[in-house]
């Protein structure tokens, strides 16, 4: 009987110390939510106030467009983030709602115990304790029963009261949780309006398009933007590989090779799975533009498909970067180790966090036509050791 009660006791406070943790944990991720949001709002406010000053300004179609698709870029990705907030506080209202019924039942079944001890006490009089311990044969048998009803006291007493505890703070819990659910369903109602507006926009935005595709001057300056976007790029991916936070990454991405049983990036070559469904449209390398009659490069590979089809990761790794970049528009890069890292631009609808572990196969944003004067497409890089590489050459033949 003695051990029983223990184990009650020991149940009730992990369980406490558990629902302690858990509340830790998920205030920890509402925190850095909350974060990526601010950020995202400021940096929206300074694209607007950006395109405001530049509107005063005689410019090209093709900033017009890129500071327009910036916009529109950074109020996805906010979208997203709401998106992503609301069902991480929706699953934890249920965890909760699913924790605090148990533990109603704990102390529904320690009142009930409260009970039948109290019916007993009743019947066998108030002396029943005194008799157990006057009825024992031996002066050590007498010792070992007062010790022992004491500890049953201490036991129930204090259980009852960490029960009662952790019923109200999971209760304060969910009601916190539903304040911030209600909170995220109207930044997300707020922010879709929002982007409806810039749907609208982005309507003109297919007229200036056209308007670029028909004239070579607007066509030539695109161009320049894009090859000003490349430049970005670079830069960005120089800082990336310079980062001090590098080695914690690769520590990491090893310990994830490791579990998932995986090779390395540079083992893969050739087995790589597809980022996307699709056909190429521009090759690696130097491309030839008839319309302009001049040659451009190319980084990576472009894969024209169907809009809002997944964006997956070809590659178990750390995302390292969520960004925009000029004639690139939304670009996703991910750290796969050992100096390689793949890029993903044009994408929507964002499916997962700087920082965050992704898997082969995970689905991290979907096609879009973000920087694009083409349409929906992926824009797709290989880059190791700081130097581009043909995609092609590390996909899977299809």
């Amino acid at each position: 009987m003695w051990t029983r009660i223990l184990f009650i006791w020991w149940i009730g406070a992990a369980t406490f110390l558990a629902a302690q943790e858990s509340a830790r944990d998920f205030q920890k991720e509402i925190d850095y939510q909350n974060e990526q949001i601010r950020r995202l709002k400021q940096e929206i406010e300074e694209a607007r106030s950006r395109i405001e000053q530049e509107s005063r300004k005689e410019q090209s179609t093709a900033k017009n467009i890129t500071a327009l698709d910036e916009e529109i870029s950074l109020l996805d990705r906010l979208i997203s983030q709401l998106d992503q907030e609301e069902r991480r506080t929706r699953q934890q209202i249920r965890s909760i709602e699913q924790s605090l019924g148990e533990n109603q039942n704990k102390l529904a079944a320690l009142r009930e115990r409260y009970a039948r001890r109290a019916v007993k006490a009743y019947k066998k009089g108030r002396l029943s304790s005194l008799e157990a311990i006057l009825s024992s044969t031996t002066w050590r048998q007498a010792v070992y029963r007062t010790h022992y009803l004491k500890l049953i006291s201490d036991i129930e007493r204090d259980l009852k009261r960490q029960m009662e505890s952790l019923i109200v703070d999971i209760g304060k819990q969910k009601l916190d949780l539903e304040v911030v659910l209600r909170k995220n369903m109207a930044l997300k109602k707020d922010r879709a309006r929002q982007q409806k507006t810039l749907q609208n926009k982005r309507i003109a935005k297919q007229r200036e398009l056209a308007r670029i595709r028909s004239n070579k001057t607007e066509l030539a300056k695109y161009i320049q933007e894009k090859e000003a976007g490349l430049k970005e790029l670079e830069a960005l991916m120089k800082k990336i590989v310079e980062d001090k936070e590098r080695a914690e990454r690769e520590e990491r991405i090893r310990r994830q090779q490791a579990l998932l049983r995986s090779k390395k990036f540079s083992q893969l070559k050739g087995h790589l799975e597809w980022p996307a469904e699709g056909r190429i449209i521009t090759k690696f390398g130097r491309q030839w533009n008839p319309e302009l009659k001049t040659a451009t490069e190319s980084p990576g590979i472009d894969i024209k498909g169907q809009p809002g089809s997944p964006i997956k990761a070809t590659m178990n790794g750390v995302v390292t970067a969520i960004t925009y970049i000029r004639g690139y528009g939304t670009t996703i890069i991910i750290d796969h180790g050992g100096g390689y890292y793949t890029v993903y631009s044009h994408v929507t609808n964002i499916q997962t966090n700087e920082d965050s572990e992704v898997k082969a196969g995970d689905v991290i944003a979907y096609m879009g036509n973000s920087g694009s004067i083409n349409g929906a497409m992926l824009h797709f890089e290989v880059w190791g050791n700081s130097q581009k590489l043909d995609p092609v050459q590390w996909l899977k033949r299809r």
